[in-house]
């Protein structure tokens, strides 16, 4: 197990699909996570509460995944100086795009790490090369994930050179 944790925060259970994506990487790779529900909007001082508490509570980076409006990450951020990672989630109206942009427009001095809409998986690994940077368990093992990635494609790219002969 990692030395920090990661907070993997949510603002609604609707997100949970796209969470467990972070929550399946943070395990495979041994990184202990607690996973909440909190609510910019609807709880903003439970979700201060535990920005400000976080780095005491031993977590090293605080993933948040939200929809819409999407100001989750930036409450965090704001109560924290711990790394925090948006995950803007995807919604009937705009297809994420409004998630997207609320997640990744903070003002100056509260910086939000963005990845794609519902790109959960990416956050987690994100979150692990940040924990990595003290922790090299964590670095060896992304390593070698980079590692069979490169031999996943090479394998693939033999398949395909061997279908073109025969075309």
């Amino acid at each position: 197990m990692s030395a920090k944790k990661v907070a993997v925060i949510m603002g609604s259970d609707s997100d949970l699909p796209i969470v467990k994506k972070a929550l399946e990487e943070l395990k495979n790779y041994g990184v202990e996570y607690e996973c909440h529900i909190m609510s910019a909007h609807r709880t903003p001082s439970t979700a201060a509460e535990f920005a400000s508490a976080a780095r005491d509570n031993g977590f090293g980076v605080i993933i948040c995944a939200a929809g819409m409006a999407a100001h989750l990450a930036g409450v965090m951020a704001a109560y924290t100086t711990l790394p925090v990672i948006g995950i803007p989630c995807s919604s009937k109206n705009f297809d994420g795009m409004d998630a997207l942009l609320a997640t990744v427009q903070m003002p100056s001095g509260i910086p939000v790490a963005t990845v794609a809409v519902d790109g959960a998986k990416n956050a987690a690994i994100l979150a692990i090369q940040m924990l990595a940077l003290s922790d090299d368990v964590l670095a060896d093992k992304l390593a070698s994930s980079k590692k069979a990635m490169i031999e996943q494609i090479n394998d693939k790219d033999k398949k395909l050179q061997e279908e073109l002969k025969n075309l």
